[in-house]
């Protein structure tokens, strides 16, 4: 099901309003990784070249790269899939809903398998961001693999380094990247319906602006 965006009331966007994506270490194959990142890096060095922001079709083209090579592997369980354990799936939850409304404002997101989608606002106290991407990442990151390594009695590395971010530019952008969370479980075949997966949620507002 693909949500009808284009006829839901204006969402006022004040502050960076991201879709990120983090996964579990080794849960795409290096080779893959390497290929995109060639890819991705090919498309700024030619925008970094002619002294220019990234186009929109630049843009879409990184999406879409990313969406291709990464996403398909995650989506097919590739790895360990330890984010199935339900105690660690609730682990995310509550880490990403504690600083709701203090660091950020939580939008959507989905616990995966062996990856995370999450759709949010950074806060701002006047001209300045209580908590920036970078922050707000490591905050996630830190504690969740500490608490996870705990329920799975293992130490070492447990996400993966480097996380995928994109900075939603207007409404359009703002409720693809709401659809695409939502519906993640439902494209890999976990789920008939978003509501069914027991990681996937969004905030009250988001639910009531879907529902009319």
């Amino acid at each position: 099901m693909l949500f009808r965006y284009r006829n839901l009331p204006h969402l006022e966007i004040q502050s960076g309003t991201y879709f990120v994506t983090f996964r579990i270490a080794g849960s795409v194959p290096r080779n893959v990784i390497e290929s995109w990142r060639f890819e991705r890096e090919d498309v700024q060095r030619n925008a970094i070249c002619n002294k220019r922001p990234l186009s929109d079709h630049e843009n879409k083209r990184l999406k879409y790269l990313y969406s291709e090579k990464i996403e398909r592997y995650m989506d097919q369980g590739y790895g360990d899939c330890w984010l199935r354990n339900p105690q660690i799936t609730q682990l995310v939850i509550d880490a990403l809903r504690y600083f709701d409304g203090e660091r950020y404002n939580l939008h959507a997101w989905c616990v995966m398998p062996n990856h995370v989608h999450v759709v949010f606002t950074a806060v701002s106290t006047g001209n300045e961001l209580v908590s920036d991407l970078s922050k707000i990442l490591h905050s996630w990151k830190s504690f969740t693999s500490h608490g996870a390594n705990r329920i799975l009695g293992r130490s070492g590395q447990f996400w993966q380094g480097e996380s995928y971010d994109h900075l939603i530019r207007g409404d359009e952008d703002f409720w693809h990247c709401i659809d695409y969370t939502l519906e993640n479980p439902v494209k890999a075949g976990l789920c008939k319906y978003w509501y069914g997966w027991p990681g996937t949620g969004c905030s009250q507002r988001i639910k009531e602006l879907l529902e009319n």
